[in-house]
């Protein structure tokens, strides 16, 4: 009964959270906007929005006319943090795009679009197995498909996998590789074939770059005016001129080269194409360096 009425408290603070979310971003909100978004009855929706009115007086008013609570001009959220970066987040999940799947809060979205971003194919079945795998603490083998030109044919080789990471396109298996005796990533599309069941080879524990957490500062391009570097400044919420991201290590070449194109020699490049570059490029070299040879063992 306990699990129950915490369960019936925190669907109930989740629709108040969205009829917030509902005033504040798009100015109103309506009883059909909580039944299509929870899939609630009518009469819960009104109770929700009574509700709504008792905890927070003097937030919204109804329009009978347009049959739509509207928020007042004294509205003050009282169980939603406004987040811009969490509502653009929310308007590019609305995005009618094929691949565009997430459900979104928003509903009178202002013009916009978003990069498509080609999806790519992964089998479910392999990816259930690796899960097994991983849970279980054991070795398998992959049938993997290399872009080496030294391995032109999908070959198999032995893995223990412990653990998924995202570089903002792709999805890759993290894991031991038996053959070279490092820990690497294997994405998960060009893994065509699963098999067998294996002693594990070093623990996750003993990988030191997935670990590690690094901290890579960066700061506006020297070649950008005063002015346009208090701008870039501004857009990161810098201090004092430059921020830090902390980051797996094991995910830094990822965040370095393939999003920001830091390779080194950014400060070489056109500022108007290359607005950050790294305030410490020999730390982040170090570092790289390290995550690429960082023995499991």
């Amino acid at each position: 009964m306990g699990e129950q009425s915490r369960s019936l408290r925190w669907g109930i603070e989740q629709r108040l959270e969205f009829i917030e979310f509902r005033l504040f971003w798009e100015g109103g909100v309506n009883r059909a906007d909580i039944i299509d978004y929870f899939g609630v009855s009518v009469p819960q929706a009104s109770k929700d929005l009574t509700h709504y009115q008792e905890v927070a007086p003097g937030n919204m008013h109804y329009d009978k006319s347009l049959k739509r609570y509207f928020a007042t001009d004294t509205f003050n959220p009282k169980f939603l943090e406004p987040d811009a970066a969490h509502y653009l987040s929310q308007v590019a999940a609305a995005d009618l795009a094929p691949y565009a799947t997430a459900q979104t809060r928003v509903s009178q979205p202002v013009g916009f679009a978003t990069v498509p971003q080609p999806q790519r194919a992964v089998d479910p079945h392999m990816l259930r197995q690796l899960l097994t795998v991983m849970r279980s603490k054991r070795a398998v083998e992959i049938r993997y498909q290399s872009l080496n030109p030294d391995k032109p044919k999908p070959q198999w080789r032995w893995i223990t996998p412990h653990a998924f990471c995202f570089d903002g396109m792709r999805w890759h298996a993290r894991a031991y590789c038996h053959e070279r005796r490092l820990f690497r990533d294997f994405l998960l599309p060009r893994i065509s074939g699963v098999r067998g069941d294996g002693e594990p080879g070093a623990h996750a524990s003993r990988d030191h770059a997935w670990h590690e957490i690094y901290n890579i500062k960066l700061k506006p391009h020297p070649g950008l005016s005063e002015d346009q570097q208090k701008a870039v400044a501004a857009d990161y919420g810098m201090k004092d001129g430059e921020f830090e991201i902390p980051m797996r290590l094991a995910m830094l070449f990822y965040f370095r080269k393939q999003h920001l194109g830091l390779d080194y020699k950014e400060h070489e490049k056109d500022p108007q194409q290359q607005h950050i570059v790294m305030a410490d490029p020999d730390s982040v070299r170090s570092a790289q360096t390290r995550a690429d040879a960082l023995p499991a063992e």
